[in-house]
């Protein structure tokens, strides 16, 4: 049989890696940064492109995108070529999916920052760098769909199966929850409103971390454990049960971040039932990843790379054990909107897919450069530093969300809340926070001890080259099953078909769940007392939007004696009908806000804005002073925002729409008017006025700037609903 000679492109799985390696230095970078803007809230004080609410999104999709994205498809890169004994099926796709995806970045790093943000988790990015993502993710799939077309290699091997689920399910989330209604070039709305909103976000959500961090992760397990160890998958059989059942369980279990809000009972019960049973190919794949490793348990001691491989997969395993726990509705009350879902997810993050990653470097590297680790004292160093790192990190973090829990729950014996003040208990956990900044700092000094190893070794190495290589090509047989041979055997050699079956799998549980909710009215009654926001009411919400308050506030009371008591009455599906996007949140730094309107009066919040220590001795809110600035608020959208309001269904009438300008103003004076009740902003007030009048600036008058318009959203907000008395 004729060898063929051909090469393995090792060039464009070194630009993958060290786009990794750079992009993992800014997104641990950060988050360090955001972690001590909890020690010291006003560290960015007046910086809007650096406050906390714009930064966070910034950090997870640095790090998920970014940083495990490029590791992901370095991995990818190396591993497929080689297991279909093909060059990859193009060049210029690979060149081409490599810049599109750094320019994808780079437009996430710019845009992030500036506040265009559409507030949806691990999907904040605008309709332009989402329609980027899906032309560049396709030019992926291309490319590898290709390469296993053109392949020297008959059988599939397990590793594969996860790449072509990664791509086909990947595309599917992300197209179907980016659905959204441009309003111009960098504003949009979400085409679902309120709860279907927040299903199929959450079913993106959960399915991104499902097909993005894990699937993929799972297939570099499976080529790199053996290769490193040297020792074959532990079980070929085990690897199909964890395969498909992996596939087609996770995609049902999207609502178990959404329970005892208004998403429908049976919506949130089914999703309990999957990500329980999510348990068994979960651990599965941890099983068969570690005891691939038998035998050579030995090497683990000496060999640095299989020592980040050995806490990867255990972190993937105490992840995969602790998501279903979460879910079980008794657990999920005393941990959800707490750090204890903190701890959770960085578990993941940083044990799984970190430690993954940094172990497929150290192992690349040095082969691709044809030399030897620069320093395997370092590499150990590295692991024990992040090791303590992770631990450091995610313990606190436990203990905070436990804290947390128990006192918003705890109750006096005359019936009232033990601690009524949100701030009591944001007091308690601070050393908490210290020492997660400490274990955030352990883990990046590893990473830049990582920086410093491969920079060395590849500069005592040969220039990275295409490899040689040569295969026999493949043989045409019999399109049918061979006799003898098993199903699934043949299902391995037909690429086509284990794709379609890959897609039906993933597409069942999306389809059960979100459709019912989306075309069956009585999922979400409507509540007669619930209207459109006003003018000035949408623009604010879309200034919250702008600066990330969901990501410390959240809007969705849970049927809960003290979160009614504490809050007011629990949400309702009806009142979140024109919510294009809905905010209910995940996390609570501060308190729930659904019935915040009226609470206090607008000067309360003007200073609590300004100043929120002033108002709140020991928050950790920082200040928005640009809120204030001497500019009025950009309202040249306002009209065409109503009018794609009405296109998603929102009931403005055409003299609302054609008003709209004026009735935004007349709410807007009428809040001015209501700050002059105080005279201290009088004062003030007159004093900046007459200070612009001096440097001969144009003054803007309070009721044009961007502060008036929040306030105006912030007081609407719960007031459609009767709200609970705070003047107890």
């Amino acid at each position: 049989m004729e060898m063929q000679q051909f090469y393995y492109d090792n060039k464009i799985v070194k630009k993958f890696i060290y786009a990794t390696i750079l992009f993992g230095v800014v997104g641990m970078l950060v988050g360090l940064i955001l972690a001590f803007m909890f020690l010291f809230p006003n560290l960015t004080d007046g910086i809007s492109w650096l406050s906390f609410g714009r930064l966070r999104p910034l950090h997870t999709n640095a790090v998920i995108f970014a940083f495990v994205g490029n590791a992901m498809f370095a991995g990818i890169y190396y591993s497929l070529q080689r297991l279909l004994k093909a060059r990859m099926f193009s060049d210029l796709l690979s060149n081409l999916h490599f810049w599109g995806w750094q320019l994808i970045i780079v437009a996430a790093a710019i845009s992030l920052p500036l506040g265009y943000s559409t507030s949806k988790e691990y999907a904040e990015l605008e309709w332009p760098i989402d329609i980027a993502i899906a032309l560049i993710w396709v030019a992926f799939g291309i490319n590898m769909i290709g390469t296993i077309l053109k392949r020297r290699e008959r059988h599939l091997y397990v590793a594969i199966w996860f790449y072509i689920a990664t791509f086909v399910t990947v595309a599917v989330l992300h197209i179907f929850n980016s659905l959204e209604l441009p309003v111009s070039a960098l504003k949009s709305y979400s085409v679902y409103a309120g709860v279907q909103d927040a299903l199929v976000q959450w079913w993106y959500g959960h399915n991104a971390v499902a097909f993005f961090l894990t699937t993929p992760f799972l297939g570099l397990m499976y080529y790199f454990v053996p290769k490193v160890a040297n020792r074959p998958v532990y079980s070929y059989r085990l690897s199909i049960v964890h395969f498909w059942s992996l596939i087609f369980l996770y995609i049902w279990a999207g609502p178990h971040h959404l329970l005892y809000s208004a998403l429908p009972n049976w919506a949130q019960n089914l999703g309990v039932v999957f990500s329980i049973m999510l348990i068994a190919p979960s651990w599965g794949g941890m099983i068969n990843g570690l005891l691939t490793l038998r035998g050579v348990w030995d090497k683990v001691r000496v060999e640095p790379v299989l020592k980040f491989f050995v806490v990867a997969i255990t972190g993937y395993g105490m992840a995969t054990f602790e998501g279903p726990m979460l879910s079980l509705k008794n657990v999920n009350a005393i941990a959800h909107y707490t750090d204890w879902i903190i701890a959770h997810v960085h578990v993941g993050a940083l044990a799984w897919n970190g430690f993954m990653a940094f172990g497929i470097i150290y192992w690349l590297i040095p082969r691709m450069s044809k030399s030897t680790l620069y320093s395997t004292k370092l590499a150990n160093f590295h692991f024990w530093i992040g090791t303590l790192g992770i631990i450091l990190y995610t313990l606190p973090m436990y203990v905070a969300g436990f804290t947390q829990a128990s006192m918003w729950k705890q109750f006096n014996p005359d019936g009232t809340l033990t601690y009524g003040n949100f701030l009591e208990t944001v007091t308690q956990i601070m050393p908490m926070y210290w020492m997660r900044a400490i274990g955030g700092c352990l883990y990046l000094i590893g990473m830049l001890t990582l920086v410093y190893n491969i920079i060395q070794t590849v500069r005592s190495g040969a220039t990275i080259e295409d490899e040689l290589a040569e295969a026999p090509e493949l043989q045409k047989i019999s399109t049918g099953r061979i006799k003898g041979e098993k199903y699934h055997a043949w299902l391995e050699r037909k690429p086509i078909q284990l794709t379609i079956f890959a897609v039906i799998a993933i597409l069942i549980g999306g389809v059960v769940q979100i459709v019912p909710t989306i075309m069956v009215k009585s999922n979400i009654p409507t509540i007669a007392s619930v209207k459109p926001y006003s003018p000035l009411e949408l623009e604010g919400r879309d200034l919250y939007i702008r600066e990330g308050c969901v990501g410390c506030h959240s809007q969705s009371v849970r049927p809960f004696r003290s979160e009614v008591e504490r809050y007011g009455p629990q949400s309702k599906a009806g009142e979140f009908v024109y919510d294009h996007p809905f905010l209910w949140g995940s996390k609570r730094t501060g308190p729930d806000l659904l019935r915040e309107g009226g609470k206090y009066n607008d000067n309360w919040h003007f200073n609590h804005f300004w100043s929120p220590q002033s108002i709140s001795t020991g928050s950790i809110m920082p200040a928005y002073k640009w809120l204030f600035d001497n500019k009025p608020l950009d309202i040249s959208l306002t009209e065409k925002k109503m009018k794609a309001m009405v296109t998603l269904g929102v009931p403005y009438t055409d003299a609302q729409i054609a008003n709209g300008l004026k009735d935004l103003r007349t709410q807007a004076i009428q809040i001015e008017e209501s700050l002059k009740n105080d005279p201290d902003f009088v004062k003030s007030y007159d004093d900046s006025k007459k200070k612009a009048e001096a440097k001969g600036e144009k003054f803007v008058p309070m009721n044009e700037r961007e502060i008036v318009a929040l306030i105006a959203y912030i007081q609407r907000l719960g007031t459609d609903i009767k709200v609970k008395d705070n003047s107890k």
